[in-house]
């Protein structure tokens, strides 16, 4: 039987990437978002471009009871043999110094970024526990590994995935689940057009000056995770541009 992965946040970027080359690898795929008719177009293209079957789910990961109805609303067979779980849902909001922060910028990351990512585990887990195999990947950021200047609650959060996913890994042991986090450094997608609201014109310059990591690079990383022999788990990796020595050290080309 192929595996199933379930994947969240898989209307762009690193999570529409992961969902094209899990299924151009043979995976068949549940692909979430907020976005319904993003997910339909993605589901199309990849169904005409591989053998793999793809679902899709459409729910806010901050919404506890919508986590919970939409993956019981998947066929049982379906449901009941999810092997790996992405835990890509996640996003910036805005970059000012803690004591000019928006709370609701706050209360947005920490329920996307924290919350989200425990209603899936907590909901998908036992799916994998009572299967005795497994594998849990939590997207996380080089901003969980290093603060930095006006990144306060964003840092935070990521912070929490990298710790969430050392338990996690502690608490599934005796059930022979894997647990992964990729933690990306600066990576061109919508990421930092959403942490400035739209603001394309300072979104790209963020990269200005360098070569960015692209959401392939990091699908490529998941899916050398998941195709490791049974007795290998790699734990944790941090990727970054060349151009990028760790959260704030940057060199830019003139």
């Amino acid at each position: 039987m192929k595996q199933i992965a379930f994947i969240s946040g898989a209307t762009s970027g690193i999570g529409e990437a992961i969902s094209e080359m899990f299924a151009q690898n043979n995976i068949d795929i549940i692909i979430t978002g907020r976005r319904k008719e993003r997910l339909e177009i993605l589901k199309q293209r990849i169904e005409s471009n591989s053998e793999s079957k793809v679902y899709c789910l459409n729910f806010d990961v901050r919404n506890n009871d919508e986590v919970c109805k939409a993956v019981d609303s998947l066929p049982e067979e379906l449901k009941n043999n999810i092997e790996i779980l992405v835990n890509n849902a996640g996003l910036a909001s805005g970059l000012e110094p803690i004591q000019e922060g928006n709370l609701e910028d706050w209360e947005k990351m920490i329920d996307t970024n924290i919350k989200g990512l425990l209603y899936l585990t907590r909901k998908i887990s036992p799916i994998l526990q009572k299967n005795k195999k497994g594998h849990i990947i939590n997207i996380g950021s080089i901003a969980g590994k290093e603060v930095y200047s006006n990144g306060n609650v964003y840092c935070a959060t990521k912070h929490a995935v990298d710790a969430l996913t050392k338990a996690m890994r502690i608490d599934l042991l005796p059930f022979n689940i894997k647990v992964t986090q990729i933690a990306p450094g600066m990576t061109d997608t919508e990421f930092s057009t959403v942490r400035f609201h739209g603001d394309k014109q300072r979104a790209d310059n963020v990269y200005k000056g360098l070569e960015p990591l692209i959401a392939k690079d990091i699908a490529e990383i998941a899916l050398f995770v998941v195709n490791r022999k049974n007795y290998v788990c790699i734990n944790d990796i941090v990727v970054t541009p060349t151009a990028q020595a760790n959260a704030t050290s940057v060199f830019r080309k003139n």
